[in-house]
């Protein structure tokens, strides 16, 4: 097979290799192919990784696909621009091998998303590494020197997206450990302010937003301050849950681009309408159509840019997609331009709302964030500031 096997949690749903390379107009690309295990498609509650690569008919042999849609789904798993760059440097990666950094680093990714290379060592049991909290801290102060995610000669917690952040275990008492082995995974996500050098402001943008999008009634990941003593936040994995025993299941999680087929290349390229259009899958289209409308709307108020699809995440199982809890939520730079009565009426045409609907949501919407901002921006700014 000479790939990798894909897994989903604890089920193996087919495998990954390299494809041939393809000529583009800027030069050569790699692409990757995946094939479903026809054990896999047999299965009852059996699912794809997303809408984008779809099974082949159930019960039905396995089939191996090189379409676009493979490099795009798996290329957002991967840090994104100068993380990307300093990373695959230190696993001594060109730029474009994808596919040899998920061979390296598939082992906890976004979602249930597991890849486990020939070759590699894999832990017998749970392995866990602690992150004393002067350790980190240097790690923090020193991240132009060496990448945030390279420990110890070894890529670790590294996450999608182009900010600097770790995946990390937080036990009940509060430790923060590196996993690995059987039924273990990160459990919540590390984020240090962008700049090492630089003020706090990001991240307490980020902790505002979100708190402040919970207060107002949208479904978004908990969100927490920590002190090492740099300032940290600290966000709840919404694909992950802990049991009881201490192990992990991992919830199969994508963002939008990921369910659409769109590279990060061209995520900025995502129309609201496409997004809308993903709720064609879902069980509870009212649901999510209303979550979606919402997570838009408050989008809009703080003055976000673009459409979010890296933002807008989906659980998939085999009932299709839902509608994941929100994350991500920054206040605009004031350079974004807000939509207009307009561009409501445009909004609601191309994504087939009622315009009365998407009215009173609004109104709603708006009343609710203007009493809860002011409040909420002098009480958040004291917690930030306190030791």
């Amino acid at each position: 097979m000479n790939g990798v096997e894909v897994w989903l949690d604890e089920h193996e749903v087919g495998w990954l290799k390299p494809a041939d390379v393809v000529p583009a107009t800027t030069g050569a690309r790699r692409r990757l192919s995946l094939a479903y295990l026809e054990r896999w498609t047999s299965e009852v509650l059996a699912f794809p990784l997303a809408p984008s690569l779809p099974m082949p008919p159930r019960g039905g042999p396995g089939s191996e696909s090189a379409t676009d849609a493979v490099l795009a789904f798996f290329d957002h798993l991967l840090p994104a621009d100068e993380a990307r760059r300093r990373i695959f440097a230190a696993l001594g990666l060109a730029p474009d091998d994808s596919y040899g950094a998920l061979r390296l680093m598939g082992r906890d990714l976004p979602g249930a998303v597991r890849l486990i290379a020939d070759g590699l060592q894999r832990p017998a049991g749970p392995v866990q590494r602690a992150i004393p909290r002067d350790e980190l801290s240097e790690r923090i102060r020193h991240r132009d020197e060496r990448p945030f995610a390279v420990w110890e000669g070894q890529v670790r917690g590294a996450l999608g997206g182009a900010r600097d952040q770790l995946g990390l275990y937080v036990e009940r008492d509060g430790g923060w450990y590196f996993v690995d082995g059987p039924q273990m995974a990160s459990t919540h996500v590390l984020k240090p302010a962008p700049d090492a050098d630089g003020p706090d402001d990001a991240l307490f943008n980020e902790f505002f937003c979100m708190r402040l999008a919970a207060r107002v009634g949208l479904d978004v990941a908990p969100v927490q301050w920590q002190r090492v003593p740099e300032l940290v936040l600290v966000v709840e994995r919404v694909d992950r849950q802990r049991l009881e025993d201490g192990r992990v299941r991992r919830l199969h999680a994508i963002n939008a681009c990921q369910a659409l087929g769109v590279p990060p290349s061209d995520q900025d390229e995502v129309t609201f309408a496409q997004l809308f259009s993903l709720l064609a899958h879902s069980p509870t289209p009212l649901v999510d159509s209303r979550a979606l409308l919402r997570w838009t709307m408050f989008r809009q108020l703080i003055g976000c840019e673009g459409t979010g699809g890296t933002d807008l995440s989906f659980f998939v199982d085999h009932g299709g997609l839902r509608v994941a809890p929100a994350h991500g939520f920054t206040l605009g730079d004031g350079q974004a331009r807000a939509f207009d009565a307009q561009a409501w009426a445009g909004f609601a045409r191309d994504c087939d709302i009622a315009p009365r609907s998407i009215t009173l949501e609004l109104k709603r919407l708006c009343e609710l964030v203007r009493a809860q901002a002011e409040g909420w921006l002098v009480s958040s700014r004291a917690r930030c500031r306190s030791p």
